[in-house]
């Protein structure tokens, strides 16, 4: 039986630094006894520099999601109200198979609980990533100034909504009891790797 593990964290915690190497390190597939698929999110917001499609995320239209959702694709989806407008970012069932294969996203808490509805508690293992937040801070703040066009604003709006959204009420209420702690990253992905190989050959 296949997993779906589910990536989230707080912006800046290193989630997408973690979830490439998870996917793409060929040792750490060894390590894990699993190589992953990747489950792709879709997102209605703009592209960002480096960023390619089909790698973090689908980009696709609000019209290309409303036709999604209307023939029943979209597993789960949450808008956020930015200060460009509102960007919707969503899970789509194209095409998954976790009773036979184990995949890798990143999301929300939100959207690991509408996965975990979805598919099943069985299914699905949440890997939930921490980081001080004066790190994170610093972080975004480099990765807005590394940016064309730096979104300060947006970015102050996504730290606050993110002390909201991962608070620790709701946490337990999803049941989120481990979190893996990205302060050294090396360390940090060896202990979600054991933690997929048990997942993967219990």
């Amino acid at each position: 039986m296949g997993k779906i593990f589910y990536i989230m964290g707080k912006s800046a915690s290193g989630k997408d630094t973690i979830y490439h190497r998870l996917i793409t390190d060929r040792a750490l597939h060894r390590e894990m006894g699993a190589a992953l698929d990747r489950i792709v999110p879709y997102t209605t917001r703009p592209i960002r520099d480096g960023e390619t499609e089909g790698v973090e995320y689908h980009f696709v239209t609000e019209q290309r999601r409303a036709e999604m959702d209307a023939a029943g694709k979209i597993i789960e989806q949450r808008t956020y109200q930015t200060v460009y407008g509102p960007w919707t970012y969503f899970t789509a069932d194209d095409g998954l198979r976790p009773e036979e294969d184990s995949y890798l996203v990143i999301g929300t808490l939100e959207g690991f609980i509408s996965m975990r509805n979805y598919f099943g508690a069985d299914r699905i293992v949440p890997l939930y990533i921490t980081l001080d937040d004066g790190e994170r801070l610093q972080r975004a703040l480099d990765r807005e100034r590394s940016q064309k066009h730096p979104g300060y604003e947006e970015m102050c709006r996504r730290f606050l909504a993110d002390q909201r959204d991962f608070s620790p009420e709701k946490l337990r209420a999803a049941g989120i009891d481990r979190e893996y702690v990205n302060d050294r990253l090396e360390i940090c992905i060896k202990e979600i790797a054991s933690s997929i190989k048990q997942a993967v050959n219990p």
